[in-house]
């Protein structure tokens, strides 16, 4: 990267679990000085992430970032900065839809899975009890049929019996064609609205911001980034970290060490090096 390509202001989109935070929710030291040495520099550092509002708020917090944009829920909901909002960002744009046939044919196939729905308030209800800080505080356990008439920013189900990659054989054959699907590092299957991912809300931001597209950045390591790697990496620079599956790798022009390693700090400490 030449001296001019660092001083020129860059959109960068940061996924959040295995790109900034380790597996116990912390950021390290390096990483937080990078983001913030990042925006320092004229850069404008944001998060896209497939977390509710109410799970990525304190991220900004421990990032010590205020962005005008933040992407939550794979797409569905893009948050604009408002003083006067509670936490200091209100829901600009929400994308929801119909559950109830994904739901039922998810079903058919996965009988011991996990559900949960998210709605437009970020609030969850889920089906049996999820991992600990995975549908935030706002929720309530329900049958299986108080999931199908909810409005939908997103669905999740979890098979705590199968393992990823059997996960994602039995996801290939359901044929879910009418909604954007992304299974994450564990099993793990996030449903958005049709046509809806990171890359599709971040395009929105970008045209908002009137960013150039050869000065995007993107960083991200589930499958649920791949969409948002291939976006960045038509002109501007998509980077995978070091610990992502092969076909995240693929989907990026560049790969960076793992999140052990801090390899988002060696990505943004790039974009202030003189």
């Amino acid at each position: 990267m030449t001296a001019a390509d660092a001083a020129s202001p860059r959109l960068v989109a940061l996924d959040i679990d295995g790109t900034v935070l380790h597996e116990d929710g912390s950021a390290s030291p390096r990483v937080r000085q990078a983001v913030r040495a990042a925006v320092q520099a004229g850069h404008e550092v944001m998060l896209a992430t497939g977390r509710s509002v109410a799970t990525t708020l304190p991220v900004l917090e421990q990032l010590r970032i205020t962005p005008e944009y933040v992407v939550c829920s794979n797409g569905a909901i893009t948050l604009r900065r408002d003083a006067d909002a509670e936490g200091g960002y209100r829901r600009e744009i929400v994308e929801t839809f119909d559950p109830s046939e994904v739901l039922t044919t998810i079903r058919g196939a996965l009988s011991d899975a996990r559900y949960a729905v998210e709605d437009e308030t970020g609030f969850f209800r889920y089906t049996e009890s999820f991992p600990q800080g995975a549908v935030g505080s706002a929720s309530r356990q329900v049958d299986f049929e108080g999931l199908l008439d909810v409005e939908a920013t997103r669905v999740v189900v979890i098979s705590p019996n199968h393992g990823t990659e059997e996960f994602l054989q039995v996801v290939e054959k359901m044929g879910l064609h009418r909604v954007s699907y992304a299974v994450g590092w564990t099993a793990w299957l996030d449903i958005a609205p049709d046509g809806v991912n990171k890359a599709t809300a971040m395009e929105r931001v970008r045209e908002r911001l009137d960013v150039p597209l050869d000065r995007v950045v993107a960083v991200g390591d589930g499958r649920n980034d791949i969409e948002m790697l291939e976006w960045a990496s038509r002109h501007g620079w998509g980077v995978a970290m070091g610990q992502a599956p092969s076909d995240v790798r693929a989907a990026a022009a560049s790969v960076a060490g793992p999140v052990a390693s801090d390899g988002l700090a060696d990505v943004l400490e790039s974009l202030v090096r003189p």
